[in-house]
């Protein structure tokens, strides 16, 4: 099968500006390489028993920045085309600012045959710790030594987000680990690969229920969700925080980006019991504020803001009615 593969350098400040807007030309399966993530990885490989960053990866920690996209469609081309031709014509009017530098926004478009890269993105994706109780594994590693106090989750990403190595992922998972109860009825809004579902039923909650607007990301996760043998535990269904969920939780959480985070806010107390936890991840740390001003317009109390690298996470707790 043939498809489009369209890289677009960039820099650190422009990534979430430059996905932002190609999420709002209906582009959303992207992938970001990001040599400071990576440099923040090394910075702590002493915390874990392996090494888990490729030889390869570390030659990146030189390279710009990089935003990848795949698409079978020639139009997703046009619209990325479009995308970062406004994108410049803003950044040349000073809408971000003065100063600000994303880079040239120029795109390199090739076209590739997928026996090319199918399984190439397994090189990067290897165990590693992300909290004190959960280990992440791809599913093609084996022979893996364990704590008796260990809870593994196996996870085959595909072209779904969430594998855990990033702060976002963590970061939420620590909230969880922190917040959730035994028993707890928890929402995964925008599930992804699963692995937050998955995380939360092996803490112990009683039911969870993922939800993504991708289709594809609903396939990998209930793939993910089977695999780690949780499907009595966890489901995932296709559908929109916002409108056609009438589900009361006590844990809602959302690793998203801080404006789909501002946009669901409203929604959220619905869908949370008196008192129920709502964890948001994936804020850069220059947005925090927005995301915390929409929080507290809601009427939810922070409990707790977590920061690694230039990401946080909040943990914040649904008041009663005003």
């Amino acid at each position: 099968m043939k498809y489009y593969q369209i890289d677009i350098e960039t820099t650190a400040e422009g990534i979430e500006i430059v996905i932002g807007k190609l999420m709002a030309a209906g582009i959303e399966n992207t992938a970001v390489t990001d040599p400071h993530d990576i440099e923040l990885l090394m910075n702590r490989k002493e915390s874990y028993a392996w090494d888990y960053v490729d030889s390869v990866v570390t030659k990146k920690m030189s390279e710009d920045p990089k935003i990848t996209l795949y698409s079978e469609e020639y139009s997703d081309v046009e619209k990325t085309m479009r995308a970062l031709h406004e994108l410049s014509i803003e950044v040349r009017d000073g809408i971000y600012g003065e100063g600000v530098d994303f880079g040239q926004l120029r795109p390199i478009i090739n076209i590739r045959d997928d026996s090319e890269w199918k399984d190439k993105w397994k090189d990067y994706f290897k165990t590693f710790r992300v909290s004190r109780h959960i280990i992440v594994k791809p599913t093609w590693e084996k022979n893996l030594e364990v704590k008796p106090d260990d809870i593994v989750i196996e996870i085959d990403p595909g072209m779904a987000f969430g594998t855990g190595t990033h702060e976002t992922t963590s970061m939420c998972i620590e909230l969880l680990d922190k917040y959730m109860e035994k028993e707890d009825f928890v929402l995964d809004a925008g599930c992804g690969s699963g692995i937050l579902s998955i995380a939360a039923a092996k803490l112990g909650a009683k039911k969870v229920l993922g939800i993504d607007i991708d289709e594809t990301a609903v396939e990998v996760a209930d793939e993910n969700i089977i695999l780690n043998d949780v499907s009595d535990i966890a489901a995932v269904q296709y559908g929109d925080v916002t409108k056609g969920i009438n589900i009361s939780t006590d844990l809602v959480m959302a690793n998203l980006v801080a404006e789909l985070i501002v946009m669901i806010t409203p929604n959220i107390p619905v869908h949370l019991k008196e008192n129920g936890f709502f964890i948001t991840s994936g804020i850069l740390l220059e947005k925090k504020a927005m995301v915390l001003d929409a929080l507290e317009s809601c009427n939810f109390e922070i409990v707790e803001i977590c920061e690694k690298g230039e990401w946080c996470a909040i943990a914040a707790r649904k008041g009663g009615e005003e």
